[in-house]
């Protein structure tokens, strides 16, 4: 039987592949301010603006690929069960070739409905004002969005505290709850950190190695690492 290897990525690992973060210094997302495009007060006050800007990240969604931090995770899957949880919202993972994956904070090419969240469409090109679900309410884009619940989370506590091994990859771990993920796996759980820039990790109570790269070097020496435990 094939080890359970999860992996919490983020926004690094995507960036990569040419996929701009909002968390810079500036706390700017494409030149929005975050509040604006990524709440739902934010939603009330000018849904037009919110679907232009996720329109707009849906087409350059389109002109990017899988690099090779994704790749490599979607080759352990010979050697592992491989658990993705991603922050992320773009399909990268799915293109890269990995088969299960749990979207913590929504998917860029779905929308759901205003009224009932569990009615969720495939969508892969402008989402405008009057589309709307089969009763007549608009949609939005399936998107977690600051103040939000996290509707996976939960799924992705118990996958997280069934691995053998776990892997953070390319996430500041600053934004709650999936920050918080770490705190589920099951003691004794060796802990792979990959980042160039690598915080303090407090109270850590599992083996940790920090490995202080981008994710696609990263993500090799971590494979090379976990083959040589097989």
């Amino acid at each position: 039987m094939k080890k359970k290897l999860v992996v919490l990525t983020g926004a690094g690992i995507s960036a990569e592949s040419g996929i701009k973060t909002f968390r810079d210094s500036d706390g700017l997302w494409e030149g929005h301010n975050v509040m604006d495009v990524a709440t739902p007060d934010g939603w009330r006050k000018n849904p037009e603006l919110v679907l232009d800007f996720y329109n707009q990240k849906r087409k350059q969604l389109k002109e990017v690929q899988p690099n090779l931090g994704h790749q490599i995770l979607a080759e352990l899957e010979n050697y592992f069960d491989v658990y993705i949880i991603t922050q992320n919202v773009d399909d990268l993972h799915e293109r890269a070739g990995s088969t299960n994956i749990t979207h913590l904070h929504g998917e860029l090419l779905k929308v759901r409905s205003t009224k009932n969240e569990n009615q969720i469409l495939d969508w892969q090109d402008d989402l405008l004002i009057g589309d709307k679900d089969q009763n007549g309410h608009q949609l939005r884009p399936h998107i977690v969005w600051f103040g939000e619940q996290v509707p996976a989370l939960e799924d992705a506590i118990t996958i997280t505290e069934q691995a053998d091994f776990f892997a953070v990859i390319g996430t500041s771990l600053q934004v709650y709850p999936a920050a918080g993920l770490i705190d589920f796996t099951k003691k004794g759980t060796p802990i792979y950190y990959i980042d160039p820039k690598p915080i303090k990790i407090p109270n850590l109570k599992n083996p940790l190695e920090v490995i202080p790269n981008v994710a696609s070097e990263g993500v090799q020496i971590m494979k090379d690492k976990l083959l040589t435990n097989l």
